[in-house]
């Protein structure tokens, strides 16, 4: 098992409130597709296992920050810190902390990410893409500095979240799109393959997670949606697995919660516990 994945995954998650920076008027809380600008906090636990796994425990905690503006774009800082307990008694802490920011028009994405194993820096990735011409030019900075042409129109996270709202908005069940957000050794597309439930009107019940973090939410609908990614780079005869699965629930002022991470032969959940509104960046008249 490479525990690092963990992080990416969750990362993924964080990344789905970027989804409504499209159409976005200003004001938190104007109209159903609003963006709501906000920091959540997620406590992080094993959910279920598998003996081929060799996980015994899991205890962490996920942070998510989205920040900015219709007209500047936005930014999201993310950290990821879990302990891993395996079946002969060893710890692993890993530590991930993220931070990117996508243009209004989600022609240019920056990314930067480190990773921390037991606070040693293990992996490094920075750099900037831009759609041109119908392809992906990158720019990398780390793990090393070259220059990549990706073909074909993945899309940036924003970009492939704004597809998953106005999918979901016209009542389909079905979104298939390739994805590249900078993961991994920064030249890494996904393919993805998202499947979403039927609307369902106001908040929820909060079940276990925090009820007064819910409650910020506001009276908002939302749907179940389970996203899975697949390596595009696997050419496997027959019919494809995943690398895993995330599912949540997606509100449409673009908060998530109730996370799932399945790996398999693993799952995580992520609980809701604790919700601060931010004021949005107003565009100049």
């Amino acid at each position: 098992m490479n525990i690092l994945r963990l992080g990416v995954a969750a990362a993924r998650i964080g990344a789905t409130a970027a989804v409504f920076a499209a159409g976005v008027s200003g004001g938190a809380h104007a109209g159903p597709t609003e963006l709501l600008t906000h920091r959540a906090v997620y406590d992080l636990s094993l959910a279920e296992t598998s003996q081929a796994a060799g996980i015994s425990g899991v205890s962490g905690r996920m942070v998510y920050e989205f920040t900015g503006g219709p007209c500047e774009g936005y930014s999201v800082a993310f950290r990821f810190v879990i302990q891993v307990s395996d079946e002969r008694g060893q710890m692993r802490v890993t530590d991930l902390q993220t931070s990117s920011f996508e243009d209004p028009a989600s022609e240019a994405f920056q990314f930067l990410s480190k990773t921390y194993v037991n606070r040693k820096l293990s992996e490094e990735t920075r750099g900037r893409a831009e759609h041109a011409d119908g392809r992906i030019t990158l720019d990398l900075k780390k793990p090393d500095e070259r220059e990549v042409t990706l073909s074909g129109t993945a899309l940036f996270p924003t970009e492939h979240l704004r597809r998953l709202l106005e999918t979901a908005e016209r009542g389909e069940a079905i979104l298939v799109a390739d994805l590249f957000d900078g993961s991994e050794s920064g030249d890494k597309v996904y393919e993805t393959t998202s499947v979403i439930g039927a609307r369902r009107d106001g908040p929820g019940t909060p079940g276990d997670e925090d009820a007064n973090a819910v409650a910020k939410i506001g009276e908002h609908s939302h749907w179940p949606v389970t996203i899975a990614y697949f390596d595009s780079q696997t050419q496997d005869a027959g019919e494809r697995m995943p690398v895993y699965q995330l599912g949540f629930l997606l509100y449409d002022n673009g908060v998530s919660r109730r996370l799932k991470l399945d790996y398999g032969d693993f799952e995580l959940s992520g609980k809701l516990s604790d919700l601060t509104l931010i004021d949005p960046v107003t565009c100049n008249q």
